[in-house]
């Protein structure tokens, strides 16, 4: 019996995946479990398998096309089963998300209509109407300077994909019916969000409004830190990173103020036992946050190691769920990137999150009343006053604070 196969969520926060490779060709018989194809979704590249088993007897939606939760991405049936009815449906229901014309007229300053909201990231020239093609085959078209409205498609309905530009240009059928040159780049470029932007714009946009922020910044002297862990990194191997130090002391901040650890959940407080921290770590095309596990119990070496190799991973969109769900705190470091001092916005479902800016060099008056210059650094808290009152807010940013000044006698 023919049967769809549909774009599952793939993670909790997943509302549209793009196919980033099938393993699978039309023709081919699978089994429960077998990996179908790569699906790229609002956080990393996650494998699809099959649930049950068959043969595969249309793929509807190419690789690297973008496709919603519930949507059709392929038909199995028997090798000679009927399957016109469903190849019908997909072709009413529009084959893709992508055929939908769903148009925001943007205008450039001569009142030019620019863009189609789905279309790639360029400034484009308005495409005829009723020219079916997927977004990437609008892209290479673009790029080439090819008029869709001069191909075939051999897509479901019609539709032109990218083999369809490609062979178009192999062969030498190609129209040359849109010049890029002729497109000035001072014109404005409409970017669609990916799976993962469009996650993120939606989450943080819904913690900035339900929980009510506000924050707290401290100043810490960085002196002790800076020689603390110039000393570890003379006497291991491996190097301990700024940022595996920085984790572990705020989980030891943690620990002394249980009442940060916590999240908000149907208007109750959940205080959570462990102390699973995550450092937002910065992609092409947005941010994830992998999470170091029982921080607190950890040594900065073990937590060092640990954190390099889930940034490295998580740069590359190979994280599993479980590395990126669920903290209890968050951090978000941009020193790195000179940024003096900052705000974040609350992670869901954390109650704060710590923007920790650059170490800086500033003077300061001596005992004696000297001038002299220290390293310093800001730490910002923002906190959900739902749950994290103000008083309890500065305890903590002054443990904290107190902790990172003089680390080695806090470790004791």
């Amino acid at each position: 019996m023919a049967e769809k196969i549909v774009m599952l969520a793939l993670s909790p926060t997943m509302e549209r995946g793009t196919i980033a490779k099938w393993h699978v060709k039309e023709g081919d018989i699978f089994s429960e479990g077998d990996v179908l194809c790569e699906v790229e979704t609002d956080k990393a590249t996650m494998d699809y398998e099959a649930t049950g088993s068959g043969t595969i007897r249309k793929i509807i939606i190419s690789d690297k096309e973008n496709v919603n939760v519930g949507d059709l991405i392929a038909i199995a049936a028997d090798k000679d089963e009927d399957i016109s009815s469903l190849l019908t449906e997909s072709e009413i229901k529009g084959k893709s998300p992508h055929d939908s014309v769903e148009k925001t007229e943007v205008r450039s300053d001569t009142g030019t209509d620019l863009t189609d909201r789905k279309s790639p990231a360029v400034a484009l020239t308005r495409l005829p109407a009723g020219v079916k093609a997927s977004p990437l085959a609008r892209k290479i078209a673009q790029q080439k300077g090819i008029a869709l409205s001069a191909l075939s498609g051999s897509g479901p309905g019609g539709r032109i994909v990218k083999d369809d530009v490609e062979k178009a240009l192999q062969t030498g059928n190609a129209v040359k019916g849109m010049n890029t040159s002729r497109v000035s780049s001072e014109k404005d470029s409409i970017i669609p969000f990916s799976d993962k932007r469009h996650v993120i714009a939606e989450r943080l946009s819904a913690s900035k409004q339900e929980a009510p922020h506000f924050y707290l910044t401290v100043k810490a002297v960085m002196d002790e830190l800076i020689e603390a862990r110039a000393q570890l990194n003379a006497n291991t191997e491996k190097r301990i990173s700024f940022n595996a130090i920085l984790i572990k002391l705020v989980a030891e901040a943690l620990r002394r103020n249980p009442q940060i650890n916590v999240s908000y959940r149907n208007d109750a407080t959940v205080q959570h036992g462990r102390i699973d921290i995550a450092l937002a770590v910065a992609q092409s095309d947005g941010l994830v946050t992998p999470i170091v596990r029982d921080a607190v119990h950890k040594g900065f070496q073990e937590i060092s190691d640990e954190l390099k190799d889930l940034i490295k991973r998580a740069r590359e969109g190979n994280l599993t769920l479980e590395e990126y769900s669920d903290s209890t705190f968050t951090i978000s470091n941009l020193g790195s990137f000179g940024v003096h001092q900052f705000t974040a916005i609350i992670n869901p479902p954390n109650a704060a999150i710590l923007a920790v800016g650059e170490i800086f060099r500033e003077p300061f008056e001596k005992k004696d009343g000297t001038v002299g210059f220290r390293s310093a650094m800001f730490m910002t808290l923002s906190c959900d006053h739902r749950i994290v009152d103000g008083a309890v807010a500065a305890v903590f940013a002054n443990d904290l604070k107190r902790i990172v000044e003089h680390p080695v006698v806090a470790m004791l």
